[in-house]
């Protein structure tokens, strides 16, 4: 049985037409009106048991409204899911047992308090055991180098600490499937390799399903080698990341600070200038030159620090959704 499997998904929110002024606002208690939009639109999906896949899409696409449905937190207006085997929106205790949904701009530790007190609540909420609970707490600390930071306020914790430790909040109970929306969101490029280093050791120790949304595209390309992407709701791509990325992200683009300022008709021999403020350029280059012209530009010019990035995953997306 898969992992999750959709068909025909869909998820409708309604919302109230407000008319401007005061009359506007008593007609509206009489005769209300409605606007309805449609987040996700029969959307099919079969991910296997044991699969990392990236489920990508710009902003507004329905990425995060579809997570929400498949962990229960939203009833679908029609359709069918079925998530290990449940229907997510039963909310069964066995099933929430099974699953974690991370939200990258949501967090589920208390501010006020350590973040070990919240694990404890956890411990209690999924009745864990000492010695299990115990066990999955000292491999997480040593995978997520959370040891200082346990007896530290939430508040007081980094963003990048505040992020390992919800992680580790959400997977204290070993979960079988794990939802991760934007778990990289606003931390710095070190922290960011940290965490997807570890939901990739997590992956590969406990054999758990994993459906990651990002708008980083490293994220994606370090994690996933199957991607499903959507758009206004509805299925574009569903295949693998090499064949998208061969496609669509023809380019990388190179960050370099410069000792000083390099005027942009000496950087145009390398590449297509994308922008140019001062010390910093970025530098856009087809993928196969992006070896050589980082070494021109290490070689030819006072650089101070330089980065290779993926192309942003919101232009990928209006590439495809160019051809549909």
């Amino acid at each position: 049985m898969p992992a999750i499997q959709t068909r025909g998904l869909t998820k409708d929110f309604r919302s109230p037409i407000k008319e401007p002024g005061l009359a506007g606002a008593v007609k509206s208690l009489f005769h209300r009106r409605w606007r309805q939009t449609r987040a996700v639109d029969a959307l099919d999906l079969t991910i296997q048991e044991g699969e990392l896949v990236g489920f990508l899409g710009a902003n507004g696409a329905g990425k995060t409204t579809t997570l929400k449905m498949l962990s229960g937190l939203l009833h679908p207006s029609s359709g069918e899911v079925s998530v290990l085997g449940h229907v997510p929106a039963r909310r069964e205790a066995s099933f929430q047992r099974r699953i974690s949904l991370v939200m990258g701009q949501r967090t589920q530790l208390w501010w006020e308090i350590p973040a070990l007190e919240t694990f404890r609540l956890n411990q209690a909420i999924y009745g864990l055991g000492d010695a299990e609970f115990n066990r999955s707490l000292d491999e997480l600390v040593a995978l997520l180098d959370l040891g200082d930071c346990l007896a530290v306020p939430v508040k007081k914790l980094s963003l990048g600490q505040r992020m390992r430790a919800e992680l580790a909040a959400a997977l204290l109970h070993r979960p079988a499937l794990l939802l991760l929306d934007e778990p990289t969101l606003g931390l710095d490029v070190v922290m960011q390799k940290k965490v997807r280093e570890f939901i990739r050791e997590y992956n590969r120790r406990s054999q758990a399903t994993v459906l990651l949304t990002s708008h980083n595209m490293t994220d994606v390309v370090q994690l996933c080698l199957r991607v499903v992407v959507i758009e206004r709701g509805r299925l574009l791509y569903d295949g693998p990341l090499a064949r998208l990325v061969e496609k669509y992200a023809t380019h990388k683009l190179i960050r370099v600070v410069f000792d000083r300022e390099i005027p942009s008709a000496d950087l145009a021999p390398i590449g297509r200038v994308v922008e140019n403020a001062g010390p910093r350029a970025v530098v856009e280059v087809p993928r196969p030159r992006v070896s050589k012209a980082a070494a021109e530009l290490l070689s030819r010019f006072p650089v101070a620090d330089l980065t290779i990035e993926e192309a942003d995953i919101d232009d990928v997306v209006r590439l495809l959704f160019s051809e549909k």
